[in-house]
């Protein structure tokens, strides 16, 4: 598989984990619409490949992402923010809850506003030290957007969630850490390695379980205690008629490392 390289970011694979860096460095990676166009782009190749157990994506240069490129905001009454998430932003977050592998948010500097979101639409999240996240709408009397207010509460509890929403501050990747917002805090120079690792390790596993592991956390929230049985049910019949469920039990019986496909 070539690398794929396009206005504002481009992707690379290595064997089955591919890498999206996003390359509007100059811009701290801000969103524009070039950038959401590309995203989707990148989004209807990855469902295309079968091959491909774990995604990564990371920020070039000295940040993951700032959000929307307020300097390309068409600023009036004119002005639709309701179609412009509709269109750009819900379409980012949604499609990387639906992809059939896990994802990986390898942050570097800011991650901020949309850029926090796009963070928080991934599975985990392995930050340098030097990473900062804050919800900046605040800040420019917006209300939070890209899911933030569906994934901070659930992931930090309400009061922190309000905390960072309403104050609009920046946290630091160890507080962050410190709170459950993310999964690991790395050296800076460790980023990379630490990101693939993790990715490399989520490829040793069970694809689908793991896709449907998210779906059941998802639907957690909103089911009640019956309903989530429910789902368990269904979604343990399924797993249970694959390959790797006989794969799985016959290496615990063996006292060996599975293979999955």
């Amino acid at each position: 598989m070539a690398k794929v390289i396009l206005d504002t970011m481009q992707l690379e694979f290595s064997g089955t984990i591919a890498t999206i860096s996003l390359t509007r460095e100059k811009a701290l990676n801000a969103m524009n619409q070039t950038f959401f166009n590309d995203f989707s782009s990148l989004m209807k190749q990855l469902n295309s490949e079968t091959s491909i157990k774990a995604l990564i994506i990371t920020g070039n240069g000295d940040g993951f992402s700032v959000g929307a490129d307020l300097k390309q905001l068409p600023i009036g009454e004119d002005m639709d923010l309701e179609r412009a998430l509709r269109e750009n932003f819900e379409p980012m977050v949604l499609g990387l809850r639906k992809l059939p592998f896990p994802t990986i948010a390898a942050v570097n500097g800011y991650a901020a506003g949309a850029g926090m979101g796009l963070m928080l639409g991934c599975d985990f999240t392995v930050a340098a030290r030097s990473a900062q996240f804050v919800q900046a709408f605040v800040n420019i009397a917006l209300v939070p957007d890209a899911g933030s207010t569906y994934f901070l509460p659930r992931l930090i509890g309400q009061a922190r969630a309000t905390e960072m929403m309403m104050l609009g501050e920046p946290i630091s990747a160890e507080k962050a850490y410190q709170i459950g917002l993310i999964y690991k805090v790395v050296d800076d120079s460790s980023l990379e390695q630490e990101a693939v690792s993790l990715a490399r390790k989520l490829a040793s596993k069970p694809t689908s379980v793991l896709v449907q592991i998210r779906e059941l956390l998802d639907a957690s929230q909103e089911n009640n205690l019956a309903e989530q049985l429910a789902s368990e049910a269904a979604a343990q019949n399924i797993a249970g008629k694959c390959e790797n469920f006989i794969e799985g039990v016959k290496a615990f019986n063996e006292k060996r490392s599975p293979k999955f496909k």
